[in-house]
């Protein structure tokens, strides 16, 4: 019998996952990737949380990029990692190197009405005062897949920065 073939998945990813350290600490590499703009959506700021969440807007695009080459495998690790907070959706962003079309996954937020959601998510704040402390939930979040009873990503994120919070509070 032949190898098996492994689907190579496209994800588009807008927030955490464009810091290659988050990335690496998920699939232990950082897949090829593309900068591309996904048109028809907006990136909005979460109230009680550092990651952001897209949903539908006209007249909207967010920038991001799209990692290419995904496997089946890891595309379970994006699905855990995103948890029920996102729903896995097909788009089409263009590439911004060529302006070509492609198909890919985004995980789009559950809740289209979420009152917590305002305003714009910006990257580079988000490296200045979040990537090292998230990168650490991740690491985290990874530990506890291996566990036979592991923790959703939500519980692990909300559990982390109540005890980073607790730990900032005590100095």
């Amino acid at each position: 019998m032949g190898e098996a073939v492994v689907a190579a998945h496209n994800v588009f990813v807008y927030g955490s996952l464009l810091a290659d350290d988050v990335v690496r600490v998920l699939l232990n590499r950082v897949p090829t990737s593309s900068a591309a703009l996904l048109n028809g959506f907006h990136r909005f700021s979460i109230k009680g949380r550092v990651y952001p969440a897209i949903l539908p807007v006209r007249n909207r695009h967010v920038s991001g990029r799209v990692l290419m080459g995904i496997t089946d495998p890891e595309l379970h690790i994006l699905d855990e990692f995103e948890d029920v907070e996102y729903q896995r959706t097909r788009v089409e962003v263009s590439l911004l190197e060529s302006s070509d079309k492609l198909q890919a996954h985004a995980y789009v937020w559950s809740n289209a009405s979420d009152p917590n959601l305002y305003g714009d998510w910006d990257f580079e704040e988000w490296k200045q005062v979040h990537k090292e402390s998230f990168i650490k939930m991740t690491m985290g979040f990874m530990e506890e897949q291996e566990l036979p009873e592991s923790k959703p990503r939500v519980a692990t994120y909300e559990s982390f920065y109540q005890q980073d919070a607790a730990e900032k509070n005590e100095r």
